[in-house]
């Protein structure tokens, strides 16, 4: 069986939501990036839930990494910024933990934006 590469042509940029110190002495939750990896991108079709989906204005994904130890660190709680090759930039929520994909060098995730 001959195994699939993904094209990995987004920048993402994974991000953890933590405290952190304001200029005024207080503290406040915050989007703290964690590290910046290429990834691919494939936009889901079809299906009931993805319909109900784009009907509330989310866009289902699923977003393919290289399998690596920082890569295993996300959850379902952290949010990625992809950036397309030309600049174009969305936010998406991470919606399930990574889990290793068929090749086993790759870790893919749902998320929605």
């Amino acid at each position: 069986m001959k195994r699939t590469v993904p094209n990995l042509d987004y920048q993402a940029t994974f991000s953890a939501r933590e405290t952190v110190e304001t200029d005024m002495g207080g503290t406040e939750d915050a989007w703290v990036p964690q590290f910046t990896e290429w990834a691919a991108v494939k936009h889901l079709r079809g299906g009931e839930s993805v319909m109900q989906a784009r009907l509330a204005s989310r866009n289902p994904v699923i977003i393919t990494i290289r399998n690596s130890a920082r890569a295993r660190r996300i959850t379902s709680e952290w949010q990625a910024e992809l950036r397309d090759r030309t600049g174009i930039r969305k936010v998406y929520a991470i919606k399930e933990d990574p889990r290793p994909t068929e090749a086993n060098g790759y870790l893919e995730m749902l998320a929605e934006g």
